[in-house]
């Protein structure tokens, strides 16, 4: 399946555990261990005085060492900095997320020997200025990211292979339609696919990035901290970080277990007074039920969008951590009427759907046409923030909508104002309602060096690019001088070129990010 000389390689860089996978000898995704022996590593980073801590370690030293944590950096993608100050310093989250990286390539070295090209995964509903965060983080340490590929599209390529739904070259034996329901540590999405021999078409993805098992964690640390409220007289354990880190530990412990009985007891100890709790599945499914319903909606909502019926629905995969927990697996099954797959282990298979993509694109040159192909949609609608002439107010002016196929291009027209203008400037959105409130601003795009002599009223057509992968390029012409004139993208968020090169710098110096 891949150049011998290829390790084909993927990661499921997650919010609150990461994995690893590639292809062995035999073309069988496998996961790599950590060299702590384990299938799965914490996303959680310790800077330690001069030292950077990554994984269990780091989750262990946590309480202690709460101001020097950094943790959740995926949900902060897209950001400029991280939401607080780690050792003294304005980290962007792609630096954090890099470190991360940083320690799964040397972990899956010291067992498959070197690489450098991999497959990183993201939630289908990352939007743009998140998936280029991603790219970037992997570039800042080391790695040649060859494709970025969302999660579910990645579950389904490895259930299939696993479940012989798909032969070995990827070709499914019927026409599916699958929902894939994703709800890992920090973020939720639910996708619906049609697999149709070798065509991988989503029809239609919805989500969240801020809802994910962590939420359902916090709610269990609000039971045990307002238990000890009542009986300490109004001390509450979560006015600290350290605190908080223990609540938390405590939280995913009793999370897990409620998985696999209907009943666990919670000791926890604050300031040197501890509480000792019982609590029931019933209790904490009453505790989330509002979470839970969250979720039901956007599987709902999405299914109309896509204008398909539930019991078109063929097959349903589970995959995140946070979908082991029973009440998910009855909703769906309520839901939908169907089993869900359950031959891989929902914290792995996104990894191995990602190894067997990366397997495949390096196989691409050998014979393209054994190749599967892929088709995602865009889960945000791309446009510009225009003024309406008959209100004069802002509009967001959509030229790609939501759940567009991709790749695709787009253009729109605009026009120069006055005589001799010299640049356009576009303000480029992605999501938002009709006015542009709550869009994601990517940035500006800017037109230069347009040629002396324009007249006002001077035609410019902008041509907008989403990638299969979900990454946006930009270009454009002057109609009539029959030119391509010079575009760039000024982002609000993220590293430009000049910040990856500093920080690319002080990541590679002795003594790294401490260095002075």
């Amino acid at each position: 399946m891949t150049d011998s000389n290829k390790i084909a390689v993927g990661i499921d860089l997650g919010t609150t555990f990461s994995v690893v996978a590639y292809l062995n000898s035999s073309g069988v995704p496998t996961t790599i261990p950590n060299t702590e022996g384990d299938l799965t590593t914490p996303s959680v980073v310790l800077f330690d005085d001069s030292n950077v801590v990554i994984g269990k370690e780091a989750v262990r030293a946590a309480p202690l060492e709460a101001e020097s944590i950094a943790n959740h950096a995926k949900r902060e993608m897209g950001n400029s900095h991280y939401s607080r100050r780690i050792a003294g310093q304005n980290l962007p989250p792609e630096v954090v997320q890099s470190l991360i990286l940083e320690k799964l390539k040397h972990d899956a070295e010291s067992v498959i020997g070197p690489f450098d090209d991999v497959v990183i995964t993201v939630p289908a509903f990352f939007n743009e200025p998140r998936r280029k965060a991603t790219e970037d983080a992997g570039k800042l340490a080391g790695l040649n990211v060859i494709d970025i590929i969302n999660e579910p599209t990645a579950a389904a390529i490895a259930y299939g292979f696993k479940n012989e739904f798909l032969s070995q070259g990827g070709e499914s034996q019927q026409k599916e339609i699958v929902l894939v329901y994703d709800l890992g540590g920090g973020t939720f999405d639910v996708t619906l696919m049609e697999i149709n021999g070798k065509n991988y078409n989503t029809i239609a993805t919805a989500g969240d990035v801020f809802l994910g098992g962590i939420d359902w964690d916090r709610r269990i640390v609000d039971f045990i901290a307002e238990e000890y409220k009542k009986k300490y007289r109004g001390l509450d354990p979560r006015d600290n970080l350290a605190g908080i880190h223990r609540l938390m530990r405590e939280a995913e412990d009793a999370k897990r277990a409620l998985s696999a009985r209907e009943q666990t007891t919670i000791s926890f100890e604050h300031a040197g007074q501890g509480v000792r709790l019982s609590l029931t599945r019933e209790m904490f499914e009453s505790l989330t039920a509002d979470l839970l319903r969250r979720t039901i909606f956007t599987i709902s909502q999405m299914i109309k969008d896509a204008g398909l019926d539930r019991n078109q629905i063929t097959r349903l995969l589970l995959i995140g951590g946070s979908s082991r927990m029973p009440v998910v697996k009855k909703m769906l099954e309520q839901e939908t009427g169907l089993k869900p797959e359950k031959s891989l282990p929902v914290d792995e298979v996104v990894a191995h759907g990602a190894a067997i993509y990366a397997g495949l694109l390096q196989s691409e040159s050998i014979d393209i046409e054994q190749s599967i192909k892929i088709s995602n949609v865009n889960s945000h609608s791309l446009g510009v923030l225009a003024l309406d002439q008959q209100t004069n107010r802002k509009k967001n002016s959509v030229i790609i909508p939501r759940n567009t196929p991709l790749p695709v291009i787009r253009g729109k027209r605009f026009f120069t104002v006055k005589e001799n203008q010299k640049r356009v400037v576009v303000k480029v959105i992605e999501g938002g309602d009709a006015t542009g409130k709550n869009a994601t601003i990517i940035g500006k795009c800017i037109v230069d060096n347009l040629p002396k002599g324009l007249p006002a009223q001077s035609e410019v057509l902008i041509n907008f690019s989403y990638a299969q992968n979900g990454r946006l390029t930009v270009y454009t012409r002057l109609p009539q001088a029959e030119r391509e004139v010079q575009v760039t993208i000024e982002r609000v968020s993220g590293l430009d070129e000049s910040a990856m090169r500093e920080w690319g710098r002080r990541l590679d110096k002795p003594g790294g990010l401490f260095a002075k």
